[in-house]
């Protein structure tokens, strides 16, 4: 077929691509702790199903002791051609609050050109694009084809090297392409070259073994959540910058990125300052950064008038390409450890860890994903950045050194990806379709 011939097929079945995409959120495949395993394998049987209708062959399911299943299939080319892995996930992160969504979160709507629920966009339309290629060559691509759909990356992919591992043979591509990412804004697509990696801990301040009445004794010594309080705030500067010493930082070209976007998207107070300094994109992309995602201490509704002896926070360090990630963990713990308030117990644990990576978009593969993307959108794409991680990257690239590895992907940056009300641009995953495949018939 020619890209003509390409494109008409694309457009032809993309209808039935939307249809799989929303019969996909519907299962509720959460990979997180206290969810039902069984929904997770019943998303991977499905999507098995999906493979072999799509003339996918040697489908199979993989496994590993305590691991939700991946899927495996292929479709093989041409003797000479090369070999592509297509990767995407088919498992979501829990959906939060039911009341901050418009509908069920497992229940797909459409509005405005968007598809709305859990894993629409992360990662599901992977899963989709994968798909979609396969039919839009129907069973006769000009490149031998791997299909790897994990089912635990959004809980770190603890499994994914026992699974490179096992099954390096059957795996073993010339280009891996890594749907898991997305574009650059609805209109330009992009190329994500470059991940930060992860830095995590849970942090305990004690100050007393039991709670004591707060009137009686309190103003001698300091309870543990004032305590837990200033240590946190040690964590930045007075500017905002992270104060986490040995930490590797450094300034990046800037993109067409604006405070205005990113305060759309995260739908910041007005008066809400900015954080830290340099470029935007260097602090979302090449400058360290830590949050604290969670806090456990007594509820507002549930205080009594004590002195709480223990509280703990989970603190998350995103870390640049360029950051050893068992170093970093280190300075964090260090920091933690050496700022401990008053005097006051401070332990740290529950460390977890992730590579940060940086891609070099050169070669004949990443040439041909560069030009149908300027074909398909009619515009030049971004080489971009990504504040989040993907550690598992850098598995595939120990495990397979020679390989081309391209991170693609449809959703946009206000897909609300973890967040209620997830969503797809059912444009751009149309489109996004379309630039892969143009892109394996060129490098066929």
């Amino acid at each position: 077929m020619d890209t003509t011939q390409l494109t008409a097929a694309v457009d032809r079945h993309f209808g039935d691509m939307r249809t799989l995409l929303e019969d996909l959120v519907r299962i509720p495949s959460v990979s997180a702790a206290g969810f039902p395993a069984a929904e997770v394998r019943r998303s991977a049987e499905h999507i098995a199903d999906l493979l072999r209708s799509e003339g996918a062959t040697d489908v199979r399911l993989l496994e590993h002791e305590g691991a939700h299943p991946a899927v495996y299939g292929e479709v093989k080319g041409p003797d000479a051609a090369p070999t592509i892995l297509l990767y995407a996930h088919h498992d979501v992160q829990p959906p939060g609050p039911a009341e901050e969504w418009e509908t069920s979160p497992f229940e797909p709507f459409e509005r405005g050109g968007r598809l709305y629920g859990r894993g629409a966009s992360d990662d599901k339309s992977g899963v989709v694009m994968h798909l979609a290629t396969l039919r839009a060559f129907a069973g006769k691509p000009q490149a031998t084809l791997k299909i790897f759909i994990e089912g635990e990356e959004e809980v770190g992919s603890a499994h994914l090297a026992d699974f490179l591992a096992a099954h390096a043979e059957l795996l073993r591509a010339d280009v891996i392409v890594i749907g898991d990412a997305g574009v650059w804004r609805v209109g330009t697509p992009g190329l994500t070259t470059s991940l930060r990696g992860l830095a995590s801990c849970i942090v305990e301040v004690r100050t007393a073994t039991h709670a004591v009445h707060s009137g009686q004794f309190g103003g001698v010594f300091p309870d543990a959540i004032t305590s837990l309080a200033r240590l946190l705030a040690t964590l930045h500067d007075d500017e905002g910058n992270v104060a986490v010493d040995g930490l590797v930082s450094y300034d990046r070209p800037e993109p067409d990125l604006t405070e205005e976007e990113i305060r759309e998207i995260m739908g910041t107070p007005p008066g809400l300052h900015q954080i830290g300094s340099g470029g935007l994109a260097s602090r979302l992309w090449t400058k360290p950064a830590i949050a604290v995602l969670a806090l456990d201490a007594p509820r507002v509704s549930e205080a009594i008038n004590q002195l709480v002896p223990v509280a703990s926070a989970k603190v998350s360090l995103r870390i640049p390409p360029g950051q050893d990630a068992d170093a970093a963990v280190e300075a964090l713990r260090t920091h933690l450890i050496d700022h401990a308030p008053w005097g006051a117990d401070v332990t740290v644990a529950g460390v977890e860890r992730g590579s940060a990576f940086r891609l070099e978009p050169s070669g004949p593969a990443a040439e041909a994903w560069w030009e149908a993307m300027r074909s398909v959108w009619g515009t030049e794409p971004v080489e971009m950045g990504a504040g989040g991680s993907i550690p598992f990257v850098a598995d595939f690239s120990n495990l397979f050194p020679e390989a081309t590895i391209l991170l693609t992907g449809a959703g946009d940056p206000t897909s609300a990806i973890h967040a209620p009300n997830e969503s797809q641009h059912l444009g751009e995953l149309r489109n996004s379709i379309l630039a892969q495949v143009l892109a394996i018939h060129a490098l066929g």
